[in-house]
């Protein structure tokens, strides 16, 4: 058996659920809903409120579902979905994340 992958998608996922959780509850030195809004306010995403929970929600709902290879295609494109768009925000200050960029 291939536990390539397997172990890959329980990986990535918990990443995944965990930095939305940071975004929602401010586990794991996250800074929760209001820092969340604040930061999406500051990025052009204006009221900051209204896709702070949603982007919260959406990644630890996809994370958990890769966790347990349950949808797994719904699942990755709501991650893909996030993803994009923190790199949006993130793509002006160039790649490398020393800068505040993508990686």
């Amino acid at each position: 058996m291939d536990f390539g992958p397997p172990i890959l998608r329980v990986v990535l996922g918990a990443l995944l659920a965990g930095h939305g959780l940071q975004k929602l509850f401010g586990w794991f030195g996250g800074h929760g809903l209001a820092g969340t809004a604040s930061f999406f306010d500051s990025a052009g995403f204006r009221p900051g409120r209204r896709p702070a929970p949603l982007a919260g929600l959406t990644e630890t709902l996809g994370g958990v579902l890769l966790i347990a290879g349950l949808l797994t295609p719904p699942a990755s494109a709501m991650v893909i979905g996030v993803m994009l768009a923190a790199c949006a925000v993130h793509l002006s200050s160039g790649l490398w994340n020393t800068e505040g960029g993508v990686v």
